[in-house]
């Protein structure tokens, strides 16, 4: 919802973008700040001790306890409801400004129509989250500029008159990069195991990502994993003679399997090879579970 809020406020022709990104914001959250403003919601003292208590309980580190003065427990069960609360603060001020935004937990996008106007919010924003809530940017991470140079929640957004959701690059970085540790071909698992584990990451990452209106995006990397998987069955198959029973056996012809088997070059490039995509063909790993980013 956030995102495609987002894409609305550029369609509408707020094409500048103010990301502000809070330095260190669950480390750096005031406990006094945020429990005034707990209390004004919860009148039970009992609860009020008890969150106190969650928020100063302290970090346990090579057996030492170290106090807790500030912030909230990162990945902590409260700590999400606590940011709202603490950052309700923020969204109320921007609707009081008439700003159109978006803010999820402590990330938050400021649209507006011009460079000039942003740097402006940037800068009166800046100052109310110091004064008001303790809170600091982050400079070298935040930033006025065009939506399709900067990231929310993992998306960004095409050019042009109707912008399109895109995965931001260092989203499909992070999916490559967990690609690869699934899929090391020296890992000693089978091909079964392989999928099975890698299955259950990509529906979790399409589950979140198939939002996007790229499609073109996701069948190069449906491309690319299926690559890295025929290079992971060519580095089990090991030998030569291996390699050619192997290629027959999954119906390549005798002559093809007798040059594809005795090419020197590596795995990853033998992967995309005529023989290899014949012996293994897309439907080999989507009939063993393997399952598609890309609509089919």
């Amino acid at each position: 919802q956030a995102v495609t809020k987002a894409q609305a406020y550029i369609a509408s022709r707020h094409r500048i973008v103010v990301d502000i990104d809070l330095e260190k914001f669950f480390d750096r959250v005031n406990h006094d700040i945020l429990m005034g403003l707990v209390a004004k919601r919860v009148a039970d003292k009992r609860l009020l001790k008890l969150i106190r208590g969650f928020l100063t309980a302290g970090v346990l580190e090579g057996g030492l306890v170290s106090p807790t003065e500030e912030g909230t427990p990162q990945g902590g069960p409260l700590s999400p409801l606590l940011s709202n609360l603490m950052l309700d603060v923020l969204d109320k001020e921007l609707e009081r400004r008439g700003h159109r935004f978006v803010r999820y937990a402590d990330d938050c996008n400021i649209y507006v129509r011009s460079r000039k106007a942003g740097e402006r919010v940037m800068a009166s924003i800046e100052t109310f989250l110091e004064r008001c809530l303790k809170l600091k940017v982050n400079r070298a991470k935040s930033a006025v500029a065009r939506p399709n140079h900067r990231k929310i929640l993992g998306f960004s957004f095409t050019q042009g008159r109707k912008p399109r959701r895109r995965i931001a690059p260092e989203a499909i970085a992070r999916c490559k990069a967990r690609v690869r540790e699934l899929t090391g071909r020296q890992s000693g698992r089978s091909l079964a195991q392989i999928i099975e584990k890698l299955s259950l990451y990509l529906k979790g990452w399409c589950g979140y990502f198939g939002f996007c209106e790229t499609p073109s995006v996701l069948r190069k990397l449906d491309e690319w994993i299926r690559q890295r998987l025929r290079a992971v069955v060519w580095t089990q198959w090991k030998h030569g003679r291996t390699r050619f029973d192997e290629l027959q056996r999954c119906g390549v012809g005798r002559e093809l399997a007798l040059k594809t088997a005795g090419n020197p070059r590596g795995p990853w490039r033998l992967a995309n090879s005529a023989g290899l995509t014949m012996a293994l063909p897309n439907v080999f790993f989507a009939s063993r579970g393997l399952p598609y980013l890309a609509p089919r």
